[in-house]
Protein backbone atom coordinates (compact mmCIF):
# COMPACT_ATOMS: atom_id res chain seq x y z
CA UNK A 1 0.00 0.00 0.00
CA UNK A 2 3.21 2.46 0.52
CA UNK A 3 2.36 3.75 -3.24
CA UNK A 4 -1.35 4.06 -2.66
CA UNK A 5 -2.72 7.65 -0.78
CA UNK A 6 -6.44 6.57 0.51
CA UNK A 7 -8.29 9.77 0.39
CA UNK A 8 -10.10 10.25 3.94
CA UNK A 9 -13.05 12.00 2.17
CA UNK A 10 -14.55 9.30 0.16
CA UNK A 11 -13.01 6.04 2.27
CA UNK A 12 -13.59 5.09 5.56
CA UNK A 13 -17.04 6.97 5.73
CA UNK A 14 -18.21 4.61 7.90
CA UNK A 15 -16.15 6.09 11.42
CA UNK A 16 -16.27 10.15 11.71
CA UNK A 17 -13.07 12.08 9.53
CA UNK A 18 -10.65 11.89 12.57
CA UNK A 19 -11.11 8.63 13.50
CA UNK A 20 -10.61 7.63 9.97
CA UNK A 21 -6.62 8.62 10.34
CA UNK A 22 -5.81 5.62 12.45
CA UNK A 23 -7.98 3.15 9.90
CA UNK A 24 -5.66 3.90 7.06
CA UNK A 25 -2.73 3.43 9.33
CA UNK A 26 -4.47 -0.12 10.23
CA UNK A 27 -5.01 -1.08 6.80
CA UNK A 28 -1.11 -0.54 6.09
CA UNK A 29 -1.39 2.83 4.33
CA UNK A 30 1.56 5.78 4.69
CA UNK A 31 0.01 8.29 2.80
CA UNK A 32 -3.63 10.15 3.08
CA UNK A 33 -5.24 12.93 1.08
CA UNK A 34 -8.62 14.32 1.51
CA UNK A 35 -10.38 16.71 -0.28
CA UNK A 36 -12.02 19.67 2.24
CA UNK A 37 -10.05 19.52 5.72
CA UNK A 38 -11.89 22.89 6.98
CA UNK A 39 -13.87 21.47 9.32
CA UNK A 40 -11.30 20.61 11.58
CA UNK A 41 -8.52 22.66 12.92
CA UNK A 42 -4.79 21.82 11.90
CA UNK A 43 -3.88 21.09 15.56
CA UNK A 44 -6.53 18.69 15.36
CA UNK A 45 -5.65 16.95 12.03
CA UNK A 46 -1.89 17.44 12.73
CA UNK A 47 -2.21 15.01 15.82
CA UNK A 48 -4.00 12.07 14.29
CA UNK A 49 -1.28 12.54 11.19
CA UNK A 50 1.33 11.84 14.19
CA UNK A 51 -0.28 9.56 15.84
CA UNK A 52 -0.78 7.00 13.38
CA UNK A 53 2.71 8.10 11.66
CA UNK A 54 0.94 9.39 8.26
CA UNK A 55 1.69 11.83 5.93
CA UNK A 56 -1.29 13.94 4.33
CA UNK A 57 -0.17 14.49 0.70
CA UNK A 58 -3.14 16.54 -0.51
CA UNK A 59 -5.87 18.88 0.12
CA UNK A 60 -8.23 21.00 -1.75
CA UNK A 61 -8.74 25.06 -1.75
CA UNK A 62 -12.19 25.64 -0.27
CA UNK A 63 -14.80 25.73 -2.52
CA UNK A 64 -16.86 28.03 -1.53
CA UNK A 65 -20.41 27.26 -0.05
CA UNK A 66 -20.83 23.68 -1.16
CA UNK A 67 -24.07 22.89 0.14
CA UNK A 68 -25.18 25.78 -1.43
CA UNK A 69 -23.99 24.33 -4.81
CA UNK A 70 -20.59 25.76 -5.01
CA UNK A 71 -17.68 23.48 -6.89
CA UNK A 72 -14.93 25.74 -6.35
CA UNK A 73 -14.21 29.67 -7.46
CA UNK A 74 -11.31 30.04 -9.20
CA UNK A 75 -13.35 30.46 -13.01
CA UNK A 76 -16.10 32.91 -11.06
CA UNK A 77 -15.08 36.74 -11.96
CA UNK A 78 -17.51 37.76 -9.16
CA UNK A 79 -15.71 36.15 -6.08
CA UNK A 80 -12.39 37.20 -6.71
CA UNK A 81 -11.80 38.48 -3.66
CA UNK A 82 -13.06 35.10 -1.81
CA UNK A 83 -11.11 33.32 -3.64
CA UNK A 84 -7.97 35.18 -2.72
CA UNK A 85 -9.26 34.42 0.95
CA UNK A 86 -9.57 30.75 0.33
CA UNK A 87 -5.96 30.66 -1.38
CA UNK A 88 -4.75 32.05 2.05
CA UNK A 89 -6.90 29.22 4.16
CA UNK A 90 -5.45 26.58 1.73
CA UNK A 91 -1.66 27.90 1.88
CA UNK A 92 -2.21 27.95 5.96
CA UNK A 93 -3.59 24.34 5.97
CA UNK A 94 -0.87 22.98 4.15
CA UNK A 95 1.50 24.62 5.77
CA UNK A 96 0.39 23.37 9.02
CA UNK A 97 -0.39 19.90 8.23
CA UNK A 98 3.25 19.51 5.71
CA UNK A 99 1.07 19.25 2.73
CA UNK A 100 3.01 19.97 -0.73
CA UNK A 101 -0.34 19.78 -3.03
CA UNK A 102 -3.77 21.56 -3.59
CA UNK A 103 -6.35 21.02 -6.23
CA UNK A 104 -7.97 24.11 -7.21
CA UNK A 105 -11.62 23.85 -7.95
CA UNK A 106 -12.77 25.78 -10.93
CA UNK A 107 -16.73 25.93 -10.06
CA UNK A 108 -19.77 25.63 -11.91
CA UNK A 109 -21.48 28.91 -11.90
CA UNK A 110 -22.70 30.13 -15.58
CA UNK A 111 -20.43 33.62 -15.52
CA UNK A 112 -17.22 31.38 -15.01
CA UNK A 113 -14.72 32.04 -17.63
CA UNK A 114 -11.15 30.85 -19.11
CA UNK A 115 -9.55 34.51 -18.46
CA UNK A 116 -10.66 34.67 -14.76
CA UNK A 117 -9.59 31.28 -14.27
CA UNK A 118 -6.09 31.97 -15.54
CA UNK A 119 -5.48 34.76 -13.88
CA UNK A 120 -6.67 33.07 -10.21
CA UNK A 121 -4.42 30.54 -11.36
CA UNK A 122 -1.64 32.57 -11.79
CA UNK A 123 -2.10 34.66 -8.40
CA UNK A 124 -2.55 31.38 -6.07
CA UNK A 125 0.34 29.44 -8.43
CA UNK A 126 2.46 32.08 -7.36
CA UNK A 127 1.58 32.39 -4.04
CA UNK A 128 1.66 28.75 -3.20
CA UNK A 129 5.20 28.76 -5.30
CA UNK A 130 7.01 30.81 -1.86
CA UNK A 131 5.90 28.05 -0.12
CA UNK A 132 7.37 24.50 -2.23
CA UNK A 133 3.48 23.90 -2.93
CA UNK A 134 2.24 22.79 -6.47
CA UNK A 135 -0.82 23.97 -7.41
CA UNK A 136 -3.16 21.19 -9.57
CA UNK A 137 -6.36 21.96 -11.75
CA UNK A 138 -8.43 18.10 -13.10
CA UNK A 139 -10.97 17.87 -15.33
CA UNK A 140 -14.13 16.23 -13.84
CA UNK A 141 -16.93 14.94 -15.90
CA UNK A 142 -20.18 16.44 -16.92
CA UNK A 143 -22.00 13.39 -15.61
CA UNK A 144 -21.13 13.60 -11.92
CA UNK A 145 -20.90 17.41 -12.23
CA UNK A 146 -23.03 19.16 -14.69
CA UNK A 147 -21.84 22.54 -15.64
CA UNK A 148 -18.18 22.45 -13.86
CA UNK A 149 -16.12 24.67 -15.96
CA UNK A 150 -12.87 22.57 -16.73
CA UNK A 151 -14.43 18.88 -18.17
CA UNK A 152 -12.27 18.33 -21.13
CA UNK A 153 -8.58 17.65 -20.41
CA UNK A 154 -6.53 19.63 -23.38
CA UNK A 155 -8.74 22.60 -22.22
CA UNK A 156 -6.64 21.83 -18.95
CA UNK A 157 -3.39 21.85 -21.13
CA UNK A 158 -4.18 25.21 -22.50
CA UNK A 159 -4.99 26.59 -19.31
CA UNK A 160 -1.69 24.78 -17.65
CA UNK A 161 0.59 26.49 -20.82
CA UNK A 162 -1.30 29.94 -20.40
CA UNK A 163 -0.89 30.15 -16.66
CA UNK A 164 3.07 29.16 -17.37
CA UNK A 165 4.20 28.47 -13.60
CA UNK A 166 6.43 25.44 -13.06
CA UNK A 167 4.13 24.48 -9.83
CA UNK A 168 1.00 24.65 -11.57
CA UNK A 169 0.01 20.79 -12.64
CA UNK A 170 -2.48 18.80 -13.55
CA UNK A 171 -4.25 16.05 -11.39
CA UNK A 172 -5.16 13.28 -13.47
CA UNK A 173 -7.99 11.42 -12.51
CA UNK A 174 -8.27 8.03 -14.46
CA UNK A 175 -12.24 7.48 -13.67
CA UNK A 176 -13.16 11.47 -14.82
CA UNK A 177 -10.59 11.00 -17.60
CA UNK A 178 -12.55 7.79 -18.48
CA UNK A 179 -15.96 9.38 -17.98
CA UNK A 180 -15.05 12.57 -20.80
CA UNK A 181 -12.82 10.89 -23.37
CA UNK A 182 -12.62 7.11 -22.56
CA UNK A 183 -9.38 5.00 -23.04
CA UNK A 184 -8.32 6.66 -20.05
CA UNK A 185 -4.65 5.36 -19.73
CA UNK A 186 -3.87 6.86 -23.75
CA UNK A 187 -4.43 9.84 -22.46
CA UNK A 188 -2.42 10.20 -19.43
CA UNK A 189 0.52 8.63 -21.57
CA UNK A 190 -0.29 11.85 -23.93
CA UNK A 191 -0.39 14.18 -20.66
CA UNK A 192 1.78 12.63 -18.58
CA UNK A 193 4.90 15.34 -18.43
CA UNK A 194 2.15 17.61 -17.03
CA UNK A 195 1.01 15.49 -14.25
CA UNK A 196 2.01 16.10 -10.65
CA UNK A 197 -0.83 13.60 -8.89
CA UNK A 198 -2.88 10.80 -10.02
CA UNK A 199 -6.13 9.73 -8.84
CA UNK A 200 -8.14 5.65 -9.43
CA UNK A 201 -11.34 4.50 -9.43
CA UNK A 202 -13.42 1.95 -12.00
CA UNK A 203 -16.16 3.50 -14.23
CA UNK A 204 -19.02 3.25 -14.14
CA UNK A 205 -19.34 3.27 -10.51
CA UNK A 206 -16.73 5.10 -9.11
CA UNK A 207 -16.06 2.32 -6.97
CA UNK A 208 -12.37 0.75 -6.13
CA UNK A 209 -10.79 -1.04 -9.47
CA UNK A 210 -11.98 -4.13 -10.11
CA UNK A 211 -15.53 -3.68 -10.00
CA UNK A 212 -15.93 -1.87 -13.57
CA UNK A 213 -15.37 -1.58 -16.41
CA UNK A 214 -11.62 -0.32 -16.66
CA UNK A 215 -8.56 -2.50 -17.34
CA UNK A 216 -6.91 -1.89 -14.05
CA UNK A 217 -4.37 -4.52 -14.22
CA UNK A 218 -3.02 -2.50 -17.34
CA UNK A 219 -3.40 0.95 -15.72
CA UNK A 220 -1.49 0.30 -12.71
CA UNK A 221 1.24 -1.82 -13.98
CA UNK A 222 2.03 1.16 -16.25
CA UNK A 223 1.74 3.45 -13.65
CA UNK A 224 4.17 1.36 -11.73
CA UNK A 225 6.71 1.33 -14.71
CA UNK A 226 6.30 4.79 -15.91
CA UNK A 227 5.13 7.23 -12.54
CA UNK A 228 7.00 7.93 -9.57
CA UNK A 229 4.69 9.44 -7.54
CA UNK A 230 1.98 8.65 -5.23
CA UNK A 231 -1.66 7.33 -6.56
CA UNK A 232 -4.54 8.12 -4.85
CA UNK A 233 -7.74 6.18 -4.11
CA UNK A 234 -10.67 8.78 -4.40
CA UNK A 235 -13.36 5.75 -4.82
CA UNK A 236 -17.09 5.16 -3.58
CA UNK A 237 -16.00 1.56 -1.58
CA UNK A 238 -18.93 -0.46 -3.06
CA UNK A 239 -19.38 -2.26 0.59
CA UNK A 240 -17.01 -1.93 3.90
CA UNK A 241 -13.52 0.25 2.96
CA UNK A 242 -11.93 -2.06 4.33
CA UNK A 243 -12.77 -5.15 2.18
CA UNK A 244 -12.31 -2.45 -0.61
CA UNK A 245 -8.63 -3.27 -0.57
CA UNK A 246 -8.93 -6.86 -0.92
CA UNK A 247 -10.26 -5.96 -4.67
CA UNK A 248 -7.65 -3.58 -5.26
CA UNK A 249 -4.99 -5.88 -3.95
CA UNK A 250 -6.32 -8.48 -6.75
CA UNK A 251 -5.97 -6.06 -9.96
CA UNK A 252 -2.09 -5.23 -8.46
CA UNK A 253 -0.96 -8.57 -7.89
Amino acid sequence: MNNFSVNLSTVFTEVPFLDRFKKAREAGFDLVECQFPYSNTIEEIRNELEDNDLSLILINLPPGHWEEGDRGLAADPNRREEFRESVEIGIRYAKGLGVNQIHCMAGVHPSNNQNIFIENLFFAGTAMSEHGINLLIEPINPIDMPGYFLNDIQQAEEIINSVGLPNVKLQFDFYHIERIHGQALSFFQKYAELVSHVQIADSPGRHEPGTGEMNYKEILLYLQKHYKGSIGLEYNPQGRSAESFARLKEVTS
